[in-house]
């Protein structure tokens, strides 16, 4: 094969590099550790060694050392949610995601499948109305209160009639309490559903459980809202069926009066301000699988699925932290002398100045300037508004469930990792019996440039492989 000097003509960096790999003898231990991380976008590099030891004779089980590795180091893979940071990475998050959501569905991962015959409901919570905005339906006619009718993909959905009387710092709020909006509202719906029973609390957990799997999602004006699971169980979970007066009909009863009722007071700034959960309430009770039109296992689980996935720029915002890493947004650091000076890499304003002119809206911006604002009232600190700033205001997690909804993510890797192991031929130790040495060193993240376009034809390998899955799917 011709070396990268053999060929005068190629310039190109990454083909320079992929032709020195290519001529190397363990090339295809370099293509083998692209693909185990499945073309991730931002691998973490690392360099060590790793020997696993019989805790009573210490004879070694198995050793390995990046230095038996053609680059001396290993990838491991980054393991971003968001589609717009790793696409990889993301899918198979999704994936995971969809088998929890499933199995809590109609079965399957160490759950039941009797758990599908358990009354079900799908709960859509939304953000109240801060300020009109563009693709609002008019309540007896259609169009926008514009006046007229906005495409779907039209900018402008989402953001306020009139910016100036738009309560910007409500927005704000709202979305840095929505994970408490949600605690609150799973305390009044078993409140409730004892309330409906007339029976006290603890009488009401001894009978029935109530669990559930939910994410969250940003609406176009950037306002969280949750698409929740709600399941009734017998006390112990989804091994056990709820009573025959635990039905559909009084799960969503329930949590019509929940989401009425969740209220939220913040004091800032000499200003009082009442959260709560928006007018749109839907709630549609989850059917068996019986081929109709209804709401089913399938569609729930990959709409969760779908959600939890949906990286922060598919809705117009940043998806990485405004702060700036060297003064981590305090906007000075500490000199020689001990004494405080300005950041110089964001000139003492705190933020990251490559996302300074970052391509948002305009309302998406003034969201962030609001957060920072915020940020530095003395009251909202425990908020970490500045941290945060990028979110919009969001702290929560974007996918949660209740202890025993189903199984959970690190059951799932778990398995897969055993997977893995079983296909290497790797034997398989006991925590009790085994000692585990570990020296790891992190060197940094990211491709060298050869191997950026063998993980650029991985990551499109796999793309077409999914679409022709879906393709032969749909024809079924």
């Amino acid at each position: 094969m011709p070396t990268a000097q053999d060929l005068p003509t190629v310039t190109h960096p990454g083909v320079w590099d992929l032709i020195e790999l290519a001529n190397g003898e363990d090339f295809h231990r370099v293509e083998a550790m692209v693909k185990q991380v499945r073309g991730c976008t931002s691998p973490i590099r690392l360099a060590g060694s790793t020997t696993t030891l019989d805790a009573n004779t210490g004879a070694v089980l198995h050793s390995y050392s990046t230095t038996e590795e053609p680059t001396g180091r290993i990838l491991i893979a980054c393991n971003n949610r968001r589609a717009t940071r790793c696409p990889s990475c993301s899918r198979l998050y999704a994936g995971d995601t969809y088998q929890l959501i499933k199995s809590g569905l109609v079965g399957g991962k160490n759950t039941p499948a009797t758990v599908g015959d358990h009354p079900r409901v799908f709960v859509t919570l939304t953000a109240p109305s801060f300020g009109p905005v563009h693709g609002t339906r008019l309540p007896h006619g259609p169009g926008c209160r514009c006046g007229t009718t906005h495409p779907d993909d039209d900018p402008r959905i989402g953001t306020p009639l009139n910016p100036a009387t738009y309560d910007y710092t409500g927005a704000v709020l709202f979305n840095a309490h929505a994970g408490e909006l949600w605690g609150r509202f799973t305390t009044y719906l078993r409140r409730n559903v004892a309330r409906l029973l007339r029976r006290t609390q603890k009488e009401t957990a001894a009978l029935v459980r109530v669990s559930f799997a939910k994410v969250a999602e940003y609406q176009d004006r950037g306002l969280i809202h949750y698409h929740a699971i709600i399941r009734f169980d017998g006390p112990e979970g989804s091994t056990e069926p709820p009573p025959s007066w635990a039905t559909a009909r009084l799960l969503t009863k329930a949590a019509r009066l929940a989401a009425r009722h969740v209220t939220l007071d913040v004091s800032f700034h000499k200003k009082e301000l009442t959260l709560s959960w928006g007018r749109q309430l839907d709630i549609r009770q989850i059917t068996p699988d019986d081929g109709t039109d209804s709401l089913t296992s399938e569609a729930v689980a990959g709409y969760i699925a779908k959600y939890a996935t949906k990286g922060a720029m598919d809705t117009g915002i940043l998806d990485r932290p405004l702060r700036c890493r060297e003064c981590h947004g305090s906007g000075n650091h500490l000199a020689n002398s001990g004494s405080s000076q300005p950041c110089i890499t964001c000139a003492g304003t705190g933020r990251d100045p490559s996302l300074t002119n970052a391509p948002v809206s305009s309302h998406i911006h003034q969201m962030i300037r609001t957060c920072w604002d915020l940020g530095t009232l003395p009251e909202l600190a425990h908020l970490n508004l500045h941290k945060w700033a990028h979110m919009l205001g969001f702290r929560g997690h974007f996918s949660t469930k209740s202890r025993r909804y189903s199984t959970t993510l690190g059951t799932l890797r778990e398995e897969r990792r055993t997977w893995q192991r079983n296909q290497h031929n790797r034997p398989e130790t006991q925590e009790e019996t085994t000692l585990v040495l570990s020296d790891w060193i992190f060197l940094g993240i990211g491709y060298r440039p050869g191997e950026e376009l063998l993980a650029a034809q991985v990551r499109h390998d796999r793309s077409v492989a999914l679409a022709l899955r879906h393709e032969l799917r749909g024809q079924i």
